[in-house]
């Protein structure tokens, strides 16, 4: 799904620029607009934009959705901020002050505060931030420009930081995004910036458009910054269409006729043995890590949680899927959680997110949390072979029950942990785990109690 963040310099109340806006548009396949200075704030109708509906903002910061889509989420938490909820994911649109630093830098400060209450929720802050991250990054003439201090710097890495977030269009060598001549020389600037939950990066490609601010089909005098992110959004209801579906059946939001019927646990295996997976815990892991008790987290039918008992631990299971009839244990403080094969059939970082939040919640404070999911390479062939469906940034492996599957790598189990407060386990053997992909990690040694769980 491609989105488009762009500064319009309030022309898009001109027909020339409006025209020229929605044919660039059009081009690129476009879906949702971001845009910083649409039109001028006296022009209190927003501009009709061709193939768009108008999901919300103002003249300072509004946001577009192509006209076959359903409508997201838009607010305002500041003027200088716009929240847009797009499925699983959370943008920030920024446009900040364009005249004071110390301006910036408490903008920035909110920004963090922002981020931190989104409690790991998937994030993009994208938009016009009026600043040079790097010395390299904002030049007048050959020399830096002073414009950006190292308060804003610091209040900007510091966003970064707490949440956990990637500058993605940080190269070596900067790719400017606004040029003037000032005094004779000219001012260069790559202020427009696209941050993006780190997770996120591997499946999202962010790239820098300067035509749209040169040539004869100009309409801005910044560079566009096409994002195309690993999201399937919803189709708008048609117009015509008295009742929605889930009205007449009664089955509420789910049964809607979208397809998006989520069943994951109509992936789960009806093993007769324990798993591959299971096995390596209990020859590997529990040993060297002195493990009593463990909680098999998204347990299934419980074949793994009859082998650890069976291994003499002190095993429990846990399956939010009430037919399988392992309830949400009372207990807490397990020496280690395991979850296998679960965040791979989630449908969204998310919920990944969400069920390693829940998972943390029943690990004791410097205890470990494994997981295991399908490797990348297995999913892609297996979609190749069953012919799957795209959807957000894995696969329907059957649209028709509901179920979905993605391959997820080492490195993203361990992002997406960090997001749960987990952090990789230095103190832990690798598991002989061929042909799938695991990691195991440990709840550091403070309370998370007060961490909610959604």
């Amino acid at each position: 799904m491609l989105l488009a963040s762009i500064n319009l310099n309030k022309r898009l109340g001109a027909t020339g620029a409006r025209s020229n806006v929605a044919a660039w548009l059009r081009g690129h396949g476009v879906k949702i607009v971001l845009a910083q200075e649409p039109f001028k704030p006296a022009e209190r109708t927003p501009p009709a934009l061709a193939g768009f509906a108008f999901a919300g903002g103002d003249g300072h910061l509004a946001a577009w959705v192509s006209e076959d889509l359903a409508s997201p989420t838009v607010s305002s938490p500041a003027p200088w901020v716009q929240r847009v909820e797009l499925e699983w994911l959370v943008v920030l649109q920024v446009h900040l002050d364009a005249y004071g630093g110390a301006s910036r830098a408490a903008q920035l400060a909110e920004l963090a505060a922002m981020a931190t209450a989104e409690m790991g929720r998937p994030l993009l802050i994208c938009g016009d931030f009026n600043l040079a991250p790097r010395p390299a990054d904002g030049l007048f003439g050959e020399e830096s420009s002073a414009c950006t201090t190292e308060a804003e710097r610091t209040a900007l890495h510091q966003l970064m930081r707490v949440a956990c977030l990637v500058d993605t269009t940080a190269d070596e060598v900067p790719v400017f995004t606004f040029e003037r001549v000032f005094n004779g020389k000219p001012s260069r600037f790559r202020c427009d910036l696209a941050l993006l939950s780190d997770h996120l990066t591997a499946t999202t490609t962010v790239t820098a458009d300067a035509l749209v601010r040169s040539g004869p089909a100009a309409f801005t005098d910044h560079s566009a910054l096409l994002i195309d992110l690993p999201l399937t959004l919803q189709e708008a209801e048609p117009e015509d269409v008295l009742f929605a579906l889930s009205e007449l059946t009664g089955d509420g939001p789910a049964a809607a006729p979208t397809g998006r019927e989520y069943q994951p646990h109509k992936t789960a295996m009806n093993r007769q043995a324990p798993s591959p997976a299971s096995r390596a815990v209990t020859e590997h892991l529990t040993g060297p890590l002195s493990i009593q008790s463990i909680l098999d987290h998204g347990c299934g039918r419980g074949a793994d949680v009859a082998h650890y008992r069976s291994a003499g631990l002190d095993a429990a299971g846990f399956d939010p899927h009430d037919h399988f009839g392992w309830p949400r244990p009372e207990r807490t403080g397990f020496d280690l959680v395991t979850s296998m094969f679960v965040l791979n059939v989630l449908p969204d970082p998310w919920q990944r997110i969400q069920a390693l939040k829940d998972a943390a919640s029943f690990a004791r404070p410097g205890g470990h949390v494994v997981v295991v999911t399908r490797s990348p390479e297995e999913i892609t062939k297996a979609a190749a072979d069953g012919g799957w469906s795209i959807h957000h940034d894995g696969f329907w492996s059957s649209q028709a029950k509901g179920t979905f599957q993605r391959g997820i790598t080492p490195g993203e189990i361990t992002a997406l942990a960090r997001q749960a407060g987990l952090q990789p386990a230095a103190d832990a053997p690798v598991l002989p785990l061929p042909g799938v992909c695991h990691a195991v990690l440990t709840k550091p040694r403070k309370i998370f109690d007060d961490l909610p769980v959604a």
